[in-house]
């Protein structure tokens, strides 16, 4: 019998990640700036394999993947839409996918601090891991861009 409240966690960090690709469809496609765009998409493709690993583990251990965005998610979309409208400025972009990936190792920190296995821990501990490696990969484009 699977722990829900483990398998409940998992899936809001795997929510968390979903949100995280759909954010950078956004940012990707009002970059203009190359270079920008380029590590965008890596920081994304790493969110996806976030996803995959996620979603893989909490089939292994009996739940079931919330692959969806929720009403959460898609509210979350709408004022990120809002916030930027059409400007293609590289630093304000910069600047929400900081903040964006900032509240998702925040939402991660907090689903560790939860009830959960070993194992589902280190899983959740790799994925904060490679979360704080993206903001910093988006700060220091932030230093080039200015």
């Amino acid at each position: 019998m699977p722990n829900t409240k483990t398998i409940e966690s998992l899936n809001q960090l795997l929510q968390g990640e979903y949100m995280a690709v759909e954010s950078f469809n956004n940012f990707i496609s009002k970059l203009e700036d190359e270079d920008v765009q380029q590590a965008f998409k890596e920081v994304q493709k790493q969110h996806r394999e976030n996803i995959g690993k996620l979603a893989s583990y909490i089939q292994d251990i009996g739940g079931q993947p919330n692959e969806n965005l929720g009403m959460k998610g898609k509210m979350g979309e709408i004022k990120l839409n809002m916030d930027l409208g059409s400007r293609t400025d590289a630093n304000e972009i910069i600047k929400k996918a900081i903040e964006g990936e900032t509240k998702g190792v925040n939402m991660a920190e907090k689903v560790l601090r939860g009830d959960l296995d070993e194992r589902s821990r280190d899983i959740a501990g790799e994925i904060l891991q490679q979360d704080r490696k993206s903001i910093e990969k988006i700060k220091n484009l932030l230093q080039i861009a200015n």
